[in-house]
């Protein structure tokens, strides 16, 4: 088997590394220069590939080997993309869990995963030997010093030849964010990565030699094999919203990024940071925003900032990514109005090779798509997808497969993927809402990105949430508001605001939070049965 027909898609390394070996692929911070610019370790193609080759070596040599397991807890940035492509060109399993999802939460994915390798800085080494009882797994340990590069200098700089692993061949286990439940892990195959890859350049035209500036960092995993630079943000993975604006803006700047990805509460501080400064950057052709719903008026702040480009919010989930996408052009000219009025939030036309539908809402485990009930145009439903990216199972739990896929008569796999929508006459996918987030009242269901949407952008207002008050499935509809800083809270205006839509005229009661519990992964997706717990 060729590098060019393998399925690793550790492969893309060695194909840009021939192709341009001189190009940047990593530029790591390391520190401010007196006059304040911010300096970075850079990494060529070709220094990319023969470290992970040297890293291989060092890999096999502490017994980690194709198909096994590997916890990876090290920094986010240039340690993780090393440490990834080197798993990937031996053949073993990276499994990749979120930092910030809390220890208790951390624990529970390593004792389900079951690793039977630990690559990690001393902090997660030393997690690893005071929960013994979690980590029992774990045979091979390989603790990475500070000195990271020093120790990978201590392997063969002798080329490598990479495992050439089937489709189907697990190639990773990445984790969701557990915004609306307990995080799971998604496992990916190589053919699964491959066809990400596929998608993402010919979805949104990225071109080799581009620059990349990944505020979410799992997301760099993808660079290497699109040919872009990865300019490494100086970012907590934790707290993602912590993010230093100012600083992002300068990388942005400094390096001449062309494409960046980031949720839409990122987004909105760089915007409104920038336009605070007076600052635009010209030189960025790519903006893409997901995570949650983006609203019209953030589309507008990130245009004002990126006025040459192109703005993306592309829907999908870790299951399956990406599913369709819209740009913001689209937003603004043809959807933004009937967002405001309670339609919910279009997010585009399937991609390439992956088809959506609609189906009834149940609880109930569809084994066979004959079992589900279609829904025609305009109708709220459950939304599904097929397509080569869609991934077939959870790891270690069967029963939450059974709930979130469903095979059809020529043996695809749909993911459910939780989420409330419907399609429109144009073929066009509107999101309303997470199906655990809705509101069964006495007059009937209510969505959220449905009630919601008519109060964005409204002045001093920054978020809103659906929430139900109540014990029973039956439940009393409440708003919660968050306020942009200086604001004023006046619950009767919003009040009258909801009185005058037929959608939220069940609403008597508002609520101010000072702020809402939201995903680890994004800090963008609202945790509105917490907010629920809070005020009920």
């Amino acid at each position: 088997m060729s590098a060019a027909s393998s399925a690793n898609v550790a492969r893309f390394l060695a194909l840009r590394a021939a192709e341009a070996p001189g190009l940047p692929a990593l530029m790591a911070p390391t520190g401010r220069s007196r006059t304040g610019e911010i300096q970075y370790r850079t990494l060529s193609f070709a220094a990319m590939a023969a470290r992970t080759a040297q890293l291989a070596h060092g890999l096999e040599a502490s017994r980690i080997s194709r198909g096994k397991r590997v916890l990876i807890m090290v920094r986010p940035g240039l340690e993780l993309i090393l440490c990834c492509f080197s798993l990937f060109r031996v053949g073993a399993v990276p499994v990749v869990i979120d930092p910030g999802m809390g220890l208790r939460a951390f624990l529970d994915c390593v004792r389900r995963t079951r690793p039977s390798g630990l690559i990690a800085i001393r902090s997660g080494y030393m997690v690893s030997r005071l929960f013994r009882g979690v980590f029992q797994s774990v045979r091979d340990r390989i603790l990475v010093g500070n000195r990271f590069e020093s120790w990978i200098d201590t392997f063969p700089s002798t080329p490598y030849a990479d495992c050439e692993p089937e489709a189907e061949e697990l190639a990773a286990i990445l984790f969701t964010s557990g915004s609306t439940g307990p995080p799971k892990g998604v496992c990916y195959g190589h053919g699964q990565f491959d066809a990400q890859v596929r998608l993402v350049r010919e979805t949104f035209g990225i071109e080799p030699g581009e620059v990349d500036f990944p505020m979410l960092p799992v997301f760099a995993l993808f660079n290497p094999a699109l040919g872009m630079t990865t300019v490494v943000p100086e970012i907590n993975a934790s707290r993602p919203a912590a993010l230093d604006a100012g600083r992002a803006l300068q990388a942005i700047e400094q390096t001449g990024v062309t494409n960046s990805f980031g949720s839409p509460v990122l987004w909105d501080k760089l915007a409104r940071f920038a336009l605070e400064c007076g600052q635009t950057f010209p030189k960025m052709r790519r903006v893409l925003s997901a995570g949650a719903a983006v609203p019209p008026d953030l589309v507008e702040r990130v245009r004002r900032v990126f006025p040459r480009a192109r703005i993306w919010s592309p829907y999908g989930a870790t299951e399956c990514l990406p599913v369709t996408a819209i740009e913001g052009r689209t937003i603004l000219e043809e959807t933004a109005e009937q967002t405001r009025r309670g339609a919910g939030i279009c997010v585009g036309v399937p991609v390439s090779g992956v088809e959506v539908r609609i189906i009834e809402i149940t609880q109930s485990v569809l084994r066979d798509f004959s079992e589900a009930v279609e829904l025609a145009p305009g109708r709220i439903g459950e939304v599904v997808a097929t397509g080569p990216s869609v991934t077939a199972a959870y790891d270690a739990l069967p029963e939450a497969t059974a709930r979130a896929k469903i095979r059809d008569e020529a043996g695809r796999i749909w993911h459910r993927m939780g989420d409330a929508g419907y399609l429109d006459t144009a073929g066009r996918l509107w999101f309303c809402g997470r199906l655990s987030e809705r509101v069964e009242t006495v007059e009937g269901t209510l969505f959220t990105e449905c009630c919601e949407g008519h109060f964005h952008g409204l002045p001093g207002v920054r978020r809103v949430a659906l929430i139900g008050m109540g014990k029973g499935p039956v439940k009393e509809p409440a708003l919660v508001v968050e306020l942009l800083p200086g604001a004023k809270f006046d619950p009767q205006t919003l009040l009258q605001r909801a009185q005058k839509q037929p959608a939220t005229a069940l609403i008597k009661r508002i609520f101010h939070s000072r702020g809402f519990p939201v995903d680890v992964r994004h800090n963008a997706k609202i945790n509105r049965l917490e907010l629920a717990r809070r005020h009920g």
